[in-house]
């Protein structure tokens, strides 16, 4: 007897959120300041629901959205980073690199907590506030979670969190 599995897939063009950001690569390089108009893209996948899906696209779409919505014409920054140090006050954002600084009014900033602010990384970060948001708002805990961000047509990158 072949076994069945679902899953629901959504991106559209209001799942996108335009960022600043840079990254330390190679354990001693760091980019320049740039951005990038991102998309997110999110998969879950389980058995059918009592009413025949897997999980209601309209509050998947929803609760995507609120999370990049939450992320768009910020600069990210990565607190847990290495080598760039991030220094917030209430009025502002000081960010460091070696010989390199950049000050950043605090409201233009979201300081995630992550180690880099890599497609991969933002991906996990929206997983986890996607994952918390539908089992508390929503009572669901999918069996995979995946969340893919492209930062740019043809480049993304992908998290996948299994039960």
């Amino acid at each position: 007897m072949p076994t069945e599995r679902f899953k629901v897939h959504v991106t559209k063009d209001h799942l996108v959120f335009c960022c600043g950001h840079f990254i330390s690569y190679q354990g001693h390089k760091c980019e320049r300041l740039h951005g990038h108009n991102y998309r997110a893209a999110v998969e879950v996948e389980g058995p059918l629901q009592e009413d025949h899906y897997v999980f209601d696209f309209i509050a998947l779409k929803a609760r995507t959205k609120a999370i990049t919505d939450e992320l768009d014409h910020h600069m990210l920054l990565a607190t847990r980073n290495p080598v760039i140090k991030v220094d917030e006050s209430a009025a502002k954002v000081d960010v460091t690199y070696r010989d390199r600084a950049w000050m950043f009014p605090r409201e233009d900033c979201i300081l995630l907590p992550i180690e880099n602010t890599t497609a991969e990384l933002i991906a996990r970060y929206i997983a986890g506030r996607l994952r918390d948001a539908l089992k508390t708002h929503e009572n669901f805990v999918p069996e995979v979670l995946r969340v893919e961000v492209e930062e740019a047509p043809g480049q993304s990158a992908t998290v996948e969190w299994r039960q």
